[in-house]
């Protein structure tokens, strides 16, 4: 079949499928205060089965077949745009969405046009793996700061460029994979930013181990989060214990900063007793069903000065993720002589192991509809070692209370895994921001994709 036909054969497949499930699902839309065609109200996790609408002009691999994902009730969802192997993204001031494509050292600007379609133009080229993107405004100046693998840039931001103007550098010589000590191996060298609303610059160096003491002692400190002025001067360590903060935001209109962190794999079994019922003790033993399980993802508040624990405390998933307790590791501080535990701070939140949340967004500044504008939406990348693969691969939301205390992680996308028991998936999750218009923007590594999460019109 041509590949126009067959375009045109998806779309009224999809169309056609939207209908017949529309109608099926009247009586669990009538379980909430809102229904599935109805823009929604109140918060609800994912529950409605969607086909992914793809516009006729982006139909290719893995879009030439219907995908279905899972949405809360009153949203829709759309590909937006393709960007081969997009990760993070960044709102800019007039609407445009930048995406980093580390890989090619590149940034994407994407812009709507006036009639729905996406224009893409390469808004900086010739980059050492650019990863993370932050716009500010200082003073009347408003700064686009962009993360390399071993230096941070910024650049005055002109209203509707779609090319970046001249950089300066206010950070340089991060490690990464070019450091000499390194020799060529740094697995977590991408480098994630946050700036805060006292002008300060939070810089993400993670680890470049699953869990090795080197870190913790290199200058500067690796697993860690260093604070900067605007301008890149008086850098100090800021907390550490964080093995890789991927993404980093400030509740908005706060000085608190949040994080979530991919923590480590391959954990040994830190219990002196017979888990596996061989008979043996398994203290210290990579046991595959603990290791599924432990240790949980963080999604912490992080003050000046703490310490998280990696790589010498782990912390313990409990059934509610919140205020879980610490054990040394096995492999590295056996006896507590090179952390106690009890000193370590305990995450605000955890997320299931092996998860690999990325992108971090507060939602409270944006346009979402009001039901979801009161906490913070990750986007889960999934677990790439696991007995079965049904950990992460989707995008989940904290509500917030006023004191600012994350409540209980909800689904809010899901559907990119089609065989758990294989490792079968069709798309990863890297970033998820609000636009301008109040729709969630959701990054996709896996299938060099940009998705719309839209609410459904009243």
């Amino acid at each position: 079949m041509p590949l126009k036909s067959n375009a045109v054969f998806l779309v009224l497949s999809a169309l056609l499928f939207i209908c017949a499930c529309e109608s099926s699902r009247d009586s669990h839309a009538q379980t909430t205060t809102t229904t599935a065609g109805v823009a929604p109200t109140t918060l609800a996790a994912a529950s409605v089965q969607r086909v992914l609408e793809v516009p006729a002009s982006l139909v290719a691999p893995p879009f030439d077949t219907a995908k279905t994902l899972t949405v809360p009730p009153g949203f829709g969802i759309r590909l937006w745009a393709r960007v081969p192997t997009a990760r993070f993204m960044a709102l800019a001031p007039n609407g445009d969405v930048l995406v980093s494509v580390p890989a090619q050292g590149k940034i994407v600007l994407l812009r709507k046009t006036a009639n729905g379609t996406v224009q893409n133009f390469d808004f900086a080229s010739g980059l050492t793996k650019p990863h993370d993107m932050v716009f500010h405004t200082i003073g009347s100046t408003t700064y686009l700061y962009v993360a390399e693998s071993g230096r941070i840039t910024r650049s005055v931001y002109a209203a509707g460029e779609t090319s970046r103007g001249t950089a300066e550098t206010v950070i340089d010589k991060l490690p990464d994979s070019s450091t000499a000590e390194l020799r060529g191996n740094y697995g977590h060298e991408l480098k994630n930013i946050a700036l805060g609303p006292d002008d300060r610059l939070y810089v993400s160096i993670a680890s470049t181990c699953n869990a090795c003491e080197a870190d913790t002692v290199s200058n500067p400190v690796r697993g860690a989060i260093y604070q900067y002025t605007a301008d890149g001067k008086n850098g100090r360590l800021f907390a550490r214990g964080l093995r890789n903060a991927e993404g980093l935001d400030f509740i908005p209109g706060t000085n608190t900063l949040w994080v979530a962190v991919n923590n480590r794999d391959e954990i040994a079994y830190p219990y002196h007793n017979d888990f596996n019922g061989d008979g043996q003790n398994d203290f210290g033993t990579i046991l595959p069903k603990y290791v599924d399980t432990n240790p949980p993802e963080l999604f912490t508040q992080v003050r000046d000065g703490g310490n998280y624990g990696w790589p010498f405390c782990n912390q313990i998933p409990n059934a509610t993720m919140t205020s879980m307790e610490l054990v040394q590791d096995a492999q590295l501080n056996s006896d507590g002589a090179k952390l106690s535990c009890a000193t370590v701070d305990r995450s605000s939140k955890g997320i299931r192991a092996h998860s690999a949340p990325l992108g971090l967004s507060f939602l409270q500044s944006s346009t979402v509809p009001a039901a979801y504008r009161n906490g913070a939406v990750i986007a889960l990348h999934g677990c790439w070692n696991c007995t079965i693969h049904d950990a992460g691969y989707k995008v989940v939301y904290f509500p917030f209370d006023g004191a600012g205390n994350a409540g209980a992680e909800m689904d809010l996308v899901t559907g990119f895994v089609t065989d758990a028991v294989k490792g079968a998936y069709w798309g990863r999750p890297v970033d998820a921001i609000a636009d301008a218009s109040g729709n969630i923007l959701i990054s996709d590594d896996q299938a060099g994709a940009v998705y719309q999460l839209y609410p459904l019109s009243p």
